[in-house]
């Protein structure tokens, strides 16, 4: 297959490692020379950095595989290209120090626009687990049932799709380090190719709270895992705010400060959030996670 290339020139809001070592991705791999290779669908690319400009914006090669003619338009789609994050951050850097420190931090945070169904495997995989371990179970569930690319001499290979995992079984799914989502996975692609949740509808939806009670139908979406699909997927549903035992302690480091970080409850992180953060709730957790997480202030 041919490689191709498109440059960006002047993009703002766009470094490589904000975006994905932010949490939100589990299929992009740093390269000795900065950059990063990832697949999404069947495309595989190369992102790297090639100049950065005076006003602190970047030129950007993509060299990669694509699977459609219209490349250029496909990498604007997934890397949100097309949606101002620079007027976002400066909503967001007005309500508080936090956050004008976290934006200015994480300035080249771009939320991609990932594929719900690999969204949901991947946030059911993650439960409980740590990114390197995500990682590899992912890679092993897509090279024992995904497509086969080969992009610079070296193998990828793609998202499995429901179709494609129709006869996998849960001893299987064992096999391939899952531990206890074993079953998970299996439940919830039966679910999917049974029709009990359709993802089509999922995405016309506008009813976020529909949406998310949906997802909660699906073996091994609990909250937490809901709003971090409605969150990192092409729902893009900003006003969601993920809650972890990490956010609760960015939480309440900045804001509640409670002595007990444990006693502090959901319900009253998610209301401190609506309020304060308001349809951007999600994009704000982003820009305060990351940058407490890379400050080492949090464990």
């Amino acid at each position: 297959m041919q490689i191709k290339g498109y440059i960006i020139k002047n993009q703002d809001s766009f470094e490589l490692k904000d975006i994905f070592d932010c949490g939100q991705c589990f299929r992009w791999n740093k390269e000795p020379d900065g950059s990063y290779t990832g697949i999404w669908s069947k495309n595989v690319v190369n992102v790297s950095i090639i100049s950065k400009n005076q006003d602190s914006t970047n030129n950007i090669l993509f060299k990669g595989i694509f699977e459609t003619q219209n490349y250029e338009q496909e990498i604007k789609r997934y890397f949100d290209l097309e949606r101002d994050y620079t007027k976002i951050k400066n909503q967001l850097s007005n309500i508080d120090e936090n956050l004008r420190k976290s934006t200015k931090y994480g300035k080249g945070i771009r939320i991609l626009n990932q594929d719900l169904w690999e969204t949901i495997i991947s946030f059911i995989i993650s439960a409980n687990n740590n990114i390197p371990r995500i990682k590899g179970i992912i890679e092993r569930l897509s090279k024992a049932y995904g497509e086969k690319i080969i992009f610079e001499g070296k193998e990828y290979y793609t998202f499995p799709t429901p179709d494609q995992l129709k006869d996998v079984t849960v001893e299987e799914y064992r096999n391939l380090g899952l531990g206890f989502r074993d079953i998970r996975l299996y439940e919830t692609t039966k679910m999917i190719l049974e029709n009990k949740v359709n993802l089509n509808e999922l995405k016309t939806n506008p009813n976020t709270l529909e949406v998310r009670n949906k997802l909660l139908t699906l073996s091994g979406v609990g909250p937490k895992v809901a709003d971090c699909i409605l969150l990192f997927s092409e729902l893009k549903r900003f006003e969601v705010f993920p809650i972890d035992v990490w956010v609760r302690r960015v939480m309440n480091e900045l804001y509640i400060k409670e002595e007990n970080e444990e006693k502090v409850s959901k319900k009253k992180i998610e209301k401190l959030a609506i309020d304060k953060f308001g349809s951007l709730a999600g994009l704000a957790q982003q820009y305060l996670f990351y940058w407490r997480r890379e400050n080492g202030n949090i464990a």
